[in-house]
């Protein structure tokens, strides 16, 4: 409690200078309706027909040192096209950037990297990239190839690689080479859990020593924890900025509104509040609550089955996914949560569409009202897929059962009688 007033005082005292200030930033890419088939068509016909698609649209904002700010939004909202600007990799049409100190991007998957070098030969192409010389680079190499824990694979081609091993090298390199302003763009949703972990504790370090970070996510519960402030982008135009819990909450409840004009559906195991959030890789596209006989149902009594089919899209293969169910009393108490990887059912891939089923034999929970969160995430459980914050109703009638509280626990009772023997209770 001390140390967090001391901090406050300290950032009353000397304000922290700005070191990214984005004024008025607008971004326009030709979408084109056609695609000449080849160059003397081009010539005889001319230049096809384009539309001007405005990726941003007048976007402000300014970030002090040493904050870690999260870019939110739908896909397609301009965060990334934001963030390359920042970069420097993309030039705005209007408005002016302005960044003070050394930056590092991590943004697509091997950006920086060329295929036929060896992943130490890309450690020092990506390092004069981001501005080191070769002496500086060297003087960082054994630090790089130590936090990647590629070793062994350090003299391959990084064609070689896979998507994981392609994110180890890119972020030792980033962050080992001591910049003041740090760029990432979700990429850190590929690695494995162990590295994700390893990258989270490095960010929180980088945190510590007073850099400044921005993060692209869908990731969410990441945005909130790890940022400070947050802005929401739609369609290239703020909607939101702030703190980032302010902002996320914000975001989610347009999103929950916009979901609930879309369905507009009511009763029984149909969405009908709550939130939805994810990148959309793979989507929940139906949620059923059933009983043991396979009967849809919204009642059920304690100690009956309960089963809940999951119906899921994915449009691309995704490796070792994690379902989730989570179950929350209308007052908010989260009861249960569970999934996939805590039951150590571990699904190698899937692609296309599939169903997913969760049953509970007998159902402990008392007389109440319940709701159920729905959810699929990457093996490291950061990054969302899709996630349905509270949006399934179902309701529980103790039958014949008279006790109180949330769970029902069988138990017996024992009367110990002082120089007797025990006597067991008798059923009334």
């Amino acid at each position: 409690m001390m140390a967090s007033i001391w901090d406050k005082a300290i950032d009353t005292a000397v304000e922290r200078p700005t070191v990214i200030e984005a004024d008025d930033v607008w971004k326009t890419f030709k979408v084109y309706k056609e695609r000449n088939p080849s160059l003397k068509e081009m010539l005889i016909r001319g230049r096809s027909a384009y539309d001007t698609f405005w990726a941003l649209k007048g976007v402000s904002f300014s970030v002090k040192q040493g904050s870690t700010i999260g870019l939110i939004g739908e896909n397609g909202s301009g965060k990334s096209t934001m963030l390359k600007i920042l970069a420097r990799i993309l030039r705005q049409q209007r408005g002016s950037v302005r960044i003070v100190g050394k930056v590092s991007a991590l943004l697509e998957l091997g950006a920086g990297f060329h295929p036929d070098l060896t992943g130490r030969e890309n450690v020092f192409l990506n390092g004069s990239i981001l501005g080191l010389t070769k002496s500086e680079i060297a003087g960082k190499l054994d630090r790089i190839i130590r936090f990647s824990e590629l070793d062994q694979f350090i003299d391959t081609p990084v064609k070689n690689y896979s998507s994981g091993m392609y994110v180890r090298l890119g972020f030792a390199v980033a962050i080992n080479v001591e910049p003041d302003v740090l760029l990432i763009d979700e990429i850190l949703a590929v690695g494995d859990e162990a590295f994700q972990r390893k990258c989270l504790n490095k960010l929180y370090d980088l945190k510590e020593q007073g850099k400044t970070i921005v993060v692209v996510s869908h990731a969410l519960e990441s945005v909130r924890s790890i940022c400070d402030e947050a802005v929401w982008l739609e369609h290239g135009e703020m909607k939101a900025e702030g703190s980032a819990r302010s902002v996320v909450e914000t975001y989610l409840e347009h999103v929950n509104r916009r979901e609930e004009a879309k369905s507009g559906q009511k009763g029984g195991a149909e969405e009908e509040f709550g939130t939805r959030w994810g990148s959309g890789e793979v989507k929940i596209t139906g949620v059923r609550i059933l009983d043991g006989g396979g009967k849809k149902r919204k009642l059920f009594k304690t100690g009956e089955t309960l089963i809940v089919e999951m119906d899921y899209e994915a449009s691309e293969e995704i490796r070792r996914p994690v379902f989730g169910i989570a179950i929350h009393g209308r007052d908010g108490v989260h009861i249960n949560g569970t999934n996939t990887k805590f039951s150590k059912t571990i699904f190698d891939k899937i692609k296309g569409s599939g169903t997913v089923k969760y049953m509970i034999e007998a159902l402990p929970l008392l007389k109440g009202n319940y709701v159920l969160s729905t959810v699929v995430y990457d093996f490291a459980c950061l990054h969302a897929y899709d996630h349905h914050d509270r949006r399934y109703l179902f309701n529980v009638s103790s039958g014949d059962l008279d006790d109180y509280g949330i769970f029902y626990l069988p138990c017996a009772w024992e009367l110990k009688k002082k120089g007797k023997r025990n006597d067991p209770a008798r059923p009334i």
